[in-house]
């Protein structure tokens, strides 16, 4: 899907915004489109490197169903090119794979007290074809659609997907677009779109990766958590801490560092975690009166809404549960 056929049996990809141009048994950035014989073609399709049960706060989303479980699964592939990449042994290449019947699929995101399938682990958006088949089975039988992504994908196909998502984890790597460019083999603008998107017609939620000397200056985490207010200040953000992975070798995100972070982007957001992190307090708390909403040293548990609001100030809280 999302291609057109041009001269001399080139393909031009529509699905990202990097817009490949294929040559014939060439793929584009993404290393899963093909063309072969003047027809693009997915290399994943259906091929499952990785699977998991986790608890819903691992993707990150503690918004969504606090204390729940969820099933994820994952392929190879990915439209960016990240140097500190945590996944990058299944994401870079065809690693081993398995394929898994659609009636097997249903078994597996209902086990274990599941409440749907995650999509995950390599960027779920280019294993378009795939998930967009998964996402109808899935909403067939009231389970739970969630996409782990980095929000480079085109507005066409995205709002073909989203009728279909329960929520979303948008990673936003930096408010900096020099960032993407030099580090990510990307552009800013596109992700910040799908964000301002999908934050009108699914729960999301936002993380980005600290990197001391990179991405973690106050004025930038100031300028990205204000960007993330002036489309909705109830967006939940996650601070992760980096640790040294695939091509990055800086050493891990100093802990003041996120502790600032955090105590910045809580000027303009209602809600700010800190990932990555043992020990920190990361329940959800009313953002005007600081009663204890989410308790996830208690299983995840709602203690303090009723019908979306505090129960001791009624300020509407931004959860799902």
């Amino acid at each position: 899907m999302y291609y057109k056929k041009g001269e001399a049996s080139k393909v031009y990809c529509s699905l990202c915004p990097h817009y490949c141009s294929i040559s014939e048994n060439k793929a584009g950035k993404c290393r899963v489109r093909k063309n072969i014989e003047g027809t693009l073609y997915t290399l994943n399709y259906g091929k499952i490197t990785s699977y998991a049960y986790d608890p819903i706060e691992k993707k990150p989303l503690y918004h969504f169903y606090p204390g729940s479980n969820i099933f994820s699964i994952g392929s190879f592939g990915c439209n960016l090119a990240c140097e500190f990449c945590q996944n990058w042994e299944i994401v870079n290449k065809e690693t081993l794979t398995m394929e898994i019947e659609d009636q097997d699929m249903l078994t597996l995101s209902t086990a274990k007290h599941s409440i749907g399938i995650a999509y995950t682990y390599n960027e779920p958006t280019i294993w378009f074809e795939y998930v967009r088949h998964l996402l109808d089975v899935i909403k067939d039988k009231n389970l739970k659609n969630i996409l782990i992504t980095n929000g480079y994908i085109n507005e066409e196909p995205l709002r073909q997907l989203l009728p279909y998502i329960d929520a979303m984890n948008i990673d936003l790597k930096s408010i900096n677009d020099s960032f993407y460019n030099n580090i990510c083999k990307g552009s800013l603008e596109p992700v910040l779109k799908t964000i301002e998107i999908s934050s009108k017609v699914t729960h999301i939620e936002v993380t980005t990766l600290v990197i001391d000397g990179e991405n973690s200056s106050l004025e930038e985490i100031d300028s990205l958590s204000q960007k993330i207010a002036s489309i909705n200040k109830s967006i939940p953000l996650h601070l992760s801490r980096y640790f040294p992975a695939y091509k990055m070798k800086r050493q891990p995100t100093n802990f003041n560092t996120l502790m600032e972070a955090r105590n910045i982007a809580r000027k303009h957001l209602d809600y700010v975690y800190i990932g990555n992190v043992w020990g920190v307090d990361n329940n959800t708390y009313c953002p005007n009166c600081y009663t204890k909403i989410v308790d996830r040293y208690n299983g995840g548990k709602v203690l303090g809404v009723e019908r979306g609001k505090c129960i001791k100030c009624g300020y509407k809280i931004n959860i799902i549960y």
